[in-house]
């Protein structure tokens, strides 16, 4: 049967021996199961998710879908969720938000109101996540969330929210403490980026960390969400640096329009020494719709597949985690993937802890949670944030995926500075 966190709240009435008898009789007509003179029995747990499966950030938002479904398959393939006498296999209702948070935050309130799933799994994006968190406080259902990194996020107080990755502020830090490494750093940084939460924060945090080690910020500019067409952007920062292209353009936005930034500046003749992007490079349709214009091209990333970890859990290794995952879905997995399959590992470790799906004891062994894993460790300090796991800067070469900095963790040396477009 599917377990219900409501049985109590709606029939207070009941005596404990009713109680026994109503959960007895819903066994009978649902799927829990236990075998003649068993000690235990067989129920489900349901996670719900609103994602963005369609619109602006479905490329995203599919990814961390791969990340839930490879981690259900193989917690159910394990045995399941065991708890006490009783183990729980794990199924996941998804909706699609269309990447819109208000659609986000209204498909969250049906899966918990209507659907009664049992925990939240968060959806794609700081906007959507911004919105849902609000559901899981009010209901007071714990949620998880893989990919929504604004500060925003975790700035309001709010006991039901926890994310896995490294904070927004980290995101560009990270690309640029990589090109200072470089024997002959770059001179100057441009800086575009969309206006949405996320990507505001990591341009911000960007601008103050090139200022705090004297890099010129030629050029900070803003443009629409989800923009297509980037020419008048990319025509101011072609000449940017007294007239010249900058050493640096860093770009913070998602997929779609870090794809049009290359694809404009190929057609402007914009060659800067290095480009870099928040979002958009560790996904398998940067590479595939780009080609070669791809590479050098570096990103930051919450995860890569090369990377050392050794966790405790399914998994075990990024290694063994991206031969799981090429298996079941024929190709690489982005770090978007791997957040996801860390937001559902989360709640395992929790659940496993608590002894119990009691929401409230479930978001007590997540706020105490400290855990190696194939992601690296999962860890959150008081207001939810993950702030343990470092995040790495890798760099495409010839269409693959190689982490390039830190030093101690990388697998290969970048490329810098990198060729013109028509020469890569």
């Amino acid at each position: 049967m599917t377990v219900s966190r409501t049985t109590r709240r709606f029939f207070p009435w009941l005596t404990t021996a009713a109680m026994i008898a109503v959960l007895l009789l819903a066994a009978c007509g649902g799927s829990s199961s236990s075998g003649s003179g068993s000690s235990g029995s067989t129920q489900t747990l349901t996670f719900g998710s609103a994602l963005s499966l369609t619109g602006s950030t479905a490329t995203e938002g599919n990814l961390t879908k791969e990340g839930y479904e490879l981690w259900k398959a193989k917690v159910n393939a394990a045995g399941g969720i065991k708890v006490g006498n009783t183990t729980y296999k794990v199924d996941i209702k998804y909706y699609d938000d269309k990447s819109d948070p208000t659609t986000s935050k209204q498909l969250t309130q049906q899966l918990v109101t209507s659907d009664k799933v049992n925990f939240l799994l968060g959806p794609y994006g700081t906007p959507a996540t911004l919105q849902d968190e609000a559901i899981a406080e009010q209901y007071q259902i714990p949620m998880v969330e893989p990919n929504g990194a604004s500060l925003q996020i975790f700035s309001k107080g709010y006991k039901y929210i926890f994310g896995v990755l490294s904070p927004a502020t980290e995101y560009a830090k990270i690309m640029v403490k990589a090109a200072m490494a470089q024997p002959t750093p770059p001179a100057n940084i441009a800086i575009i980026y969309a206006d949405d939460a996320f990507s505001q924060d990591v341009a911000k945090a960007a601008q103050a960390y090139a200022q705090s080690i004297n890099l010129p910020v030629v050029a900070f500019i803003k443009y629409a969400a989800n923009a297509t067409d980037l020419t008048s952007v990319l025509n101011q920062v072609k000449t940017a640096a007294g007239g010249n292209v900058p050493d640096f353009v860093l770009g913070s936005g998602h997929t779609n329009e870090a794809e049009t930034t290359i694809k404009t500046a190929k057609q402007l003749g914009i060659n800067p020494k290095l480009w870099g992007f928040t979002v958009g490079p560790s996904t398998p349709d940067f590479i595939s719709t780009l080609g070669a214009d791809a590479n050098d091209v570096i990103g930051s990333s919450q995860w890569d597949s090369d990377l050392k970890y050794t966790g405790t859990d399914l998994f075990g290794t990024p290694a063994a985690y991206t031969q799981q995952y090429v298996a079941m879905f024929g190709h690489q997995p982005a770090y978007q993937s791997a957040d996801g399959t860390a937001a559902a590992l989360a709640f395992q470790y929790a659940i496993q802890a608590a002894g119990s799906i009691d929401p409230a004891k479930v978001r007590d062994a997540l706020a105490n949670l400290d855990v190696q894993t194939f992601f690296g460790e999962i860890k959150f300090d008081s207001t939810g944030i993950n702030t343990t796991k470092p995040m790495v800067t890798f760099q495409i070469q010839n269409g693959k995926l190689y982490t390039v900095y830190p030093a101690n963790v990388a697998s290969a040396t970048m490329t810098y500075p990198t060729p013109p477009f028509g020469s890569r």
